[in-house]
């Protein structure tokens, strides 16, 4: 309640009118596959850590992580990200996110041209988790912010706080997330200072026991109800009923595995509020679909995805998890 206090001014439209927006991307080729959003899966990955510092457990000592994803108009982001274990049951990551938005053309107010200029932005999560017994985990991250666009830079921190549950067969696990709790410490010229990308988020994943399956269910942005973008065209639309669960899909994002053994999987998942968002209604188009598949040996692990976020673009992620720890025991 005091979090959430803290945080109240963020309550609101959830894109537009923050900064450091970087903050909600997802680099790890498995998320992006199961719909961009996941806080519950409890499978050994290191990756998912970021998304739920919760998720960060012993089984990931002596890992890192190494992301790239190749976005829309020459952006490229990515994130690298190394696990140990400290004592006292707990477990600790660090590492650092890059975002390269690429060159752009410089010009005076008159239109002559003058150079270029580039913008990037990067943050460097510290990650910690601990064991409240053998079953439920907790975790913090911390998040230096730096944000260079051009001549102008902006200094912040963010916060997420995360808590996980795992049944003891291994087939259930839940999570939540308070995502982004933090402050602009700096301004870039003489604005007012912004809100961060305030977000809580809930979860679970379900592995059925007689099949390869599993089964992914993400509640997004639940410290807002309305996420309909509000316009005259949008009430003409709407019938009676249809409005609410219209609204109430947006807050959804589905992911399901097919996991035929422990060495391969093919995952998909699809985002409803990016669809919503993106998709033009004039075209039949998969945007806010993903998939993608991973191979996982004792040392290294490979993960692809493809994100379709609109008919004139789709996002790929390729992720390396190389498992340190039995590298140096080979």
């Amino acid at each position: 309640m005091i979090l959430l206090s803290f945080c109240a001014t963020v309550w609101g439209q959830t894109g537009g009118n923050n900064t450091y927006e970087f903050l909600n991307l997802t680099h790890s080729g498995l998320v992006s596959s199961l719909g961009g959003s996941n806080v519950s899966l409890n499978n050994g990955n290191i990756n998912l850590a970021y998304h739920n510092p919760a998720l960060l457990t012993s089984e990931m000592r002596d890992n890192a992580a190494l992301d790239y994803v190749n976005y829309f108009a020459g952006v490229n982001y990515g994130l690298a990200l190394y696990s140990w274990q400290v004592s006292g049951n707990g477990n600790m990551a660090g590492g650092v996110t890059f975002y390269s938005y690429g060159k752009f053309t410089e010009a005076d107010q008159t239109g002559v041209i003058t150079g270029e200029f580039t913008a990037s932005e990067f943050s460097f999560p510290v990650i910690y988790s601990k064991n409240i017994d053998s079953l439920f985990t907790i975790g913090i991250t911390f998040k230096p912010v730096l944000s260079h666009l051009e001549r102008y830079t902006s200094f912040g921190f963010a916060f997420d706080f995360g808590a996980g549950y795992h049944n003891p067969d291994g087939l259930f696990s839940a999570g939540l997330v308070i995502r982004n709790a933090g402050l602009q410490l700096t301004k870039y010229a003489s604005e007012e200072r912004m809100k961060l990308p305030f977000g809580i988020e809930a979860g679970f994943s379900q592995k059925l026991e007689h099949a390869p399956l599993r089964f992914s269910l993400t509640l997004t942005h639940l410290e807002k109800y309305n996420l309909i973008y509000d316009s005259a065209e949008n009430d003409e639309n709407f019938i009676i009923g249809s409005r609410v669960i219209d609204n109430m899909m947006r807050h959804v994002v589905f992911g399901a595995e097919f996991i035929p053994g422990e060495n391969f999987y093919i995952s998909g998942g699809f985002n409803y509020l990016r669809r919503k968002d993106l998709d033009i209604n004039t075209n039949l188009s998969a945007v806010g679909f993903s998939w993608g598949f991973g191979i996982n040996t004792s040392l290294l692990n490979m993960e692809f995805a493809r994100s379709v976020y609109h008919i004139a673009g789709t996002s790929t992620h390729i992720s390396m998890i190389v498992k340190l720890d039995k590298l140096y025991d080979k």
